[in-house]
């Protein structure tokens, strides 16, 4: 049984794991738990999972009626999906040492996390709180992927597509970038809390699954105007409240890096959200509700990779950023053409990559003091291009390989009949609002 705790990853103050001896833990030297810290870690725990379905809600008000509760059976879907396999498999590929020539990790000892029982981490949590706080971006990745295609899967393929995903994507991603040994993590990328493993990952997977796919039938030349924004509101308010948890409790801890990554949060979410309403103010003479929900997703994503690094100016820098090049993301979708159903890739794949890279350029001078001689602004920024390019290729090569098999074996996409009648009534026997003539 191992006893880890987190590290710096050059750059990344995040839970990449050290492997303590067993004799050391049989000598009485295991860490006792501090409670203070195992609390807020519990806290941030329930935060990310909120945003679960903080994010069906979200999703959910943006598509049509009759497809309501499909849309949310995705995020709900992972849940029971990333649940099990998580701690089944996932957290032993994630966070075990380098396996196959350190594609994955793995350790025996931690399947069904059997080998974490009495495990405390020298962080002084119980390290059963840090799987299920791993879990938990997990379960969450896989639902924001689903958000490029809704409305036009059957349930039975996305759930199998998601569990492959998980194990041949997910997981190795959170290897390489988290974990000591991981070849990103040991060239010291960035990543305190999912821009590339989350978010990235999420956003080109899903931009190659609508591709693939193809669009819903009947866009762009019939509007699909969204069923209830009321609720789109509430669910972007749950993802806010609980993003404190998925980038704060990211340290590991519940001191100043806690309240640094807290405070980034808040700031790039509010500087995202205001951005993005001027933009629509100039370019529409309008703001509207699914401007400002859309302008705070894209600051929450693009502070999520720096938020342990950065100072306040350099969160609202990027939060602004991150509206503008989401922004002109969804216009150049529109001018494509192609079907990103609910701009999965538009706002969390390229807030992702804008945070990842332009977070170089807005260090923390304290973080910068603290590096070796031999740093440099220069290197740094390549390491982070490097991971940018890593998580798209990698992600966009094997979820093709991925949608292609499911579509082809068990079927993906629903027939016309089915996509015309509805998700909710077609693969569900249900309707969202009890209408007996949704559309």
């Amino acid at each position: 049984m191992g006893v880890r705790a987190p590290r710096l990853a050059g750059a990344a103050l995040f839970a990449a794991l050290v492997s303590l001896s067993p004799l050391a833990s049989a000598q009485g030297d295991m860490p006792t738990t501090d409670t203070g810290t195992t609390a807020w870690m519990l806290v941030s725990t329930a935060l990310v999972l909120l945003m679960v379905p903080g994010l069906a809600m979200f999703y959910g008000g943006l598509v049509r009626t009759k497809n309501v509760l499909g849309t949310m059976m995705h995020s709900f879907g992972a849940m029971a999906v990333m649940g099990v396999l998580w701690v089944v498999c996932g957290y032993a590929m994630a966070f075990g040492p380098n396996a196959l020539g350190g594609w994955t990790g793995w350790n025996p000892d931690f399947v069904m996390l059997l080998g974490i029982d009495d495990s405390i981490m020298p962080t002084h949590v119980p390290e059963y709180v840090f799987a299920m706080f791993q879990g938990k971006f997990a379960i969450i990745t896989p639902a924001i992927l689903a958000g490029a295609f809704a409305e036009r899967v059957r349930f039975r393929g996305y759930l199998v597509l998601i569990a492959l995903w998980g194990i041949l994507v997910y997981n190795p991603l959170c290897h390489w970038v988290w974990a000591e040994g991981g070849f990103l993590f040991d060239k010291g990328a960035i990543d305190f809390a999912g821009g590339t493993v989350v978010h990235i990952s999420a956003g080109t997977s899903g931009l190659v699954c609508a591709l693939y796919l193809g669009a819903r039938r009947g866009y762009p030349k019939i509007a699909m105007h969204p069923s209830n924004l009321v609720m789109t509101l509430i669910g972007a308010g749950l993802l806010w409240v609980g993003w404190f948890g998925f980038n704060a409790g990211s340290a590991v801890s519940s001191g100043l890096d806690t309240a640094r990554a807290l405070a980034v949060t808040q700031a790039a979410a509010a500087a995202g959200a205001l951005a993005w309403i001027v933009i629509e103010a100039l370019h529409h003479g309008k703001a509207t509700s699914l401007g400002i929900v859309s302008g705070i997703l894209a600051g929450l994503v693009a502070i999520t990779p720096a938020a342990g690094v950065v100072q306040i100016p350099g969160a609202m820098i990027l939060g602004v950023a991150a509206a503008i090049f989401c922004y002109g993301a969804i216009l150049l979708k529109n001018r494509l053409g192609y079907d990103d159903s609910l701009d999965a890739f538009g706002i969390h794949g390229v807030g992702g990559i804008v945070g990842a890279i332009l977070l170089t350029f807005f260090l923390r001078p304290s973080w910068v003091a603290g590096q070796d001689a031999s740093w440099s602004l220069g290197h740094q920024l390549l390491v982070q291009a490097e991971g940018v390019l890593v998580s798209v290729g990698y992600a966009g090569v094997v979820t093709l390989v991925l949608v292609v098999l499911v579509d082809r074996t068990i079927g993906l996409r629903v027939s016309e009949p089915e996509e015309m009648a509805g998700l909710d009534h077609s693969l569900h026997g249900e309707h969202g609002y009890g209408l007996l003539n949704p559309n």
